[in-house]
């Protein structure tokens, strides 16, 4: 038995410390939660969004690839503002073009009614001698000259006068002779009125897409402008991310001129 005990006894100083020590590492780790319990968390949540997030790298290049296609589209959207503004002026300056070729037919129209209640009158008899048709042909070579250069009459209709074609006979009475004209003029300005119509419509149509445009790259803009800002506020931590957003409204105030379908910028 003394020999077991012996053998025993030195030992348990040994044990004893052993003891002691895994002791104070048990107390210093207890002691270590209790005054920063934070630093010791296992927070699976954190350290998933940390490992989704991009690297700092990655979102530098993302915010610069964003930040450049926000710029690239503010330039295209300030580009078709600025054409827009361009199409709605030759639309509006179309519109007068129209007014003007309609007053000028109204005008012939009236010289028309004019000239044919004259027509319709009893014509002074003049001799019809040789020197009277030289006189007349004269009298309707000026009379179509000073309409070509009043440009109420096309080239072509001015060809057929010189060339007594298409109903243009020198002979005729001057009073004839000039409803004859002014029927020409007022053919040629009801011409002209239409392909002014036309070209207006065109304009309007041209002015219209113009719009359009630049309201749909205006709108991308803003867009763009905003997921910039949202993908800047997406690498925040959680608790920042989910708070309530603020609700952003942007008015455009359009004064139209002319058509409605074309606003004023």
């Amino acid at each position: 038995m003394q020999t077991v005990l012996s053998a025993f006894l030195p030992d348990v100083p040994r044990a004893a410390a052993i003891w002691l020590s895994l002791l104070g590492v048990v107390v210093v780790a207890v002691a270590a939660l209790l005054l920063r319990p934070g630093k010791f968390r296992l927070d699976p949540g954190s350290r998933i969004r940390r490992a989704a997030m991009p690297s700092q790298l990655e979102q530098a290049h993302e915010e610069r690839e964003q930040s450049r296609y926000a710029q690239e589209v503010t330039v295209a959207a300030e580009r078709a503002t600025t054409t827009a503004q361009r199409r709605r002026t030759e639309w509006v300056a179309a519109q007068e073009t129209v007014e003007a070729a309609w007053q000028a037919y109204e005008a012939a129209e009236a010289a028309v009614r004019r000239f044919g209640a004259a027509a319709a009158m009893p014509l002074p008899h003049t001799a019809r001698t040789p020197s009277e048709y030289v006189d007349r042909e004269r009298y309707l070579h000026r009379a179509a000259l000073d309409a070509y250069w009043r440009r109420e009459l096309s080239v072509e209709q001015l060809s057929d006068v010189f060339g007594h074609r298409d109903g243009w006979d020198p002979r005729l009475h001057p009073v004839e002779q000039e409803l004859v004209l002014q029927r020409a003029i007022r053919d040629n300005l009801a011409a002209r009125h239409t392909a002014a119509v036309e070209r207006e419509q065109a304009a309007w149509r041209a002015a219209e897409s113009a719009v359009v445009a630049a309201r749909s790259l205006r709108e991308e803009a803003h867009e763009a402008t905003g997921r910039r800002v949202a993908e800047s506020a997406s690498a925040l931590p959680l608790s920042e991310v989910v708070r309530p957003p603020v609700e952003q409204t942007r008015e455009d105030a359009v004064v139209a001129r002319g058509r409605a379908a074309v606003p004023a910028f």
